[in-house]
């Protein structure tokens, strides 16, 4: 390992989430152990253009091993790997297109006179990091964070665990309210065109249905006619309330993304438990009465405590990026990788990033035949029957199901 000293860049971009603090911090602690210096570049590519307009006195933005010192006696605690957000700011503006910014940019990170440049982003900010570097001939190391799990080619990205724990703590406490009052509770979770949020939460949760874009790519009428004999079959057994998750990603019959998808299923298990009940059929004869409520926890599931599982993925990715630099290794992701940290090449994550991208579909989807899902089924839970794709005709459907009833 090389012994010369060096100047590490570290910057936040995206949308923030538990642990990238964690991931400051162990990046400081390890460079500072080689003797580096490690400077905090604030709101990612904007701090870079106010770096080039003297907005920053340089060396204040060198970043401290301990974080930073509370008033008291207690000089030095170090609470980084504790808090949520990020110190440094981030940013979520997609790629700057002004040319005069861009070169802003470039020239910040020259006037950093930088070694290398460790950014912490999402499969976006990390497409923008990687065409920079590219025009200016930066080093660069990514580090993937993100509540969706969906950066390829890792299987996790920090902030996902925190993520999942905070949906599954609300599903428990909205269990509750629906078993108190025989209601039909459905959860809108975030997680973009990825439904790994939804399922590890879901199958966590306690939840009867889970609805992600892989396996529910939209809300067709025979999808939601199987929602409603499952919530129909467990009131016959005795329980009259359910919890439904929808992943956002989640699209209306016609393929059309829905703002607030959670409201609208409720309101479509609404309109078909009423139509079941008027059929007639004593299977159905209380459906009537089903209320439905819909919840969307937003963006409280981005913050929160980072759990131990978060610090120690930050930890072990922080190290990562300092080694890779120090073996002069760059253009590289750190990725965990059937249980261990490793790097992939940069060039070949963007350029997959970049095709589905161009193709509309999501770069690190929830794999159909994957563990959660099978263990999901196999609990019982409706995740989407395999047969359930759109019935060329109405009449299909109601011959499908030897039934009178309506879709809607």
């Amino acid at each position: 390992m090389t012994t010369a000293r060096k100047r590490i860049g570290i910057l936040t971009s995206g949308g923030d989430c538990p642990g990238l603090n964690a991931v400051i911090r162990a990046v400081v602690k390890c460079a500072n152990r080689r003797g580096w210096d490690v400077i905090g570049i604030p709101y990612s590519t904007d701090g870079l253009i106010h770096i080039t307009e003297r907005r920053y006195n340089l060396e204040d933005m060198v970043l401290r091993e301990h974080g930073y010192d509370i008033p008291g006696i207690l000089q030095g605690l170090d609470i980084l790997q504790f808090l949520s957000g990020s110190i440094l700011g981030s940013l979520n503006k997609g790629h700057p297109e002004d040319s005069e910014a861009v070169a802003k940019i470039l020239e910040g990170y020259r006037q950093l006179n930088l070694d290398c440049l460790i950014a912490i982003g999402g499969d976006g900010s990390l497409d923008i990091m990687y065409d920079l570097a590219q025009r200016g001939g930066w080093n660069l190391i990514g580090i993937p964070k993100t509540i969706d799990n969906d950066v390829p080619f890792t299987e996790k990205s920090i902030g996902f665990n925190t993520a999942v724990q905070t949906v599954t703590s609300a599903l428990y406490d909205l269990t509750f309210t629906a078993a108190s009052h025989d209601r039909v509770m459905v959860v809108e979770v975030m997680g973009r065109d990825a439904g790994h949020l939804a399922l590890h939460a879901g199958i966590a949760g306690g939840a009867d249905v889970i609805l992600i874009p892989e396996l529910v790519p939209n809300l067709n009428p025979l999808i939601i006619q199987q929602i409603c004999q499952e919530i129909a079959a467990m009131r016959r057994r005795g329980r009259k309330f359910a919890l439904l998750v929808v992943a956002e990603g989640v699209r209306g019959d016609g393929g059309e993304k829905i703002h607030l998808v959670g409201e609208h299923l409720a309101h479509l298990v609404a309109q078909q438990s009423t139509q079941l009940c008027q059929t007639g059929d004593a299977h159905y004869c209380d459906m009537d009465q089903v209320e439905t409520r819909a919840t969307v926890l937003g963006h409280i599931q981005r913050s929160g405590t980072p759990t131990a599982s978060d610090r120690l993925l930050a930890s072990a990715f922080g190290r990562k990026a300092i080694d890779l630099i120090d073996e002069g290794r760059f253009s590289r992701l750190v990725v965990w990788e059937s249980g261990r940290v490793r790097s992939k090449d940069l060039g070949e994550v963007i350029s997959v990033v970049r095709e589905c991208h161009k193709r509309g579909i999501c770069p690190g989807p929830v794999e159909t035949d994957s563990t959660m899902v099978k263990v999901a089924r196999s609990m019982g839970i409706y995740v989407g029957d395999p047969q359930s794709v759109p019935p060329k005709t109405l009449q299909d459907a109601l011959d499908l199901w030897g039934t009178e009833l309506r879709l809607v």
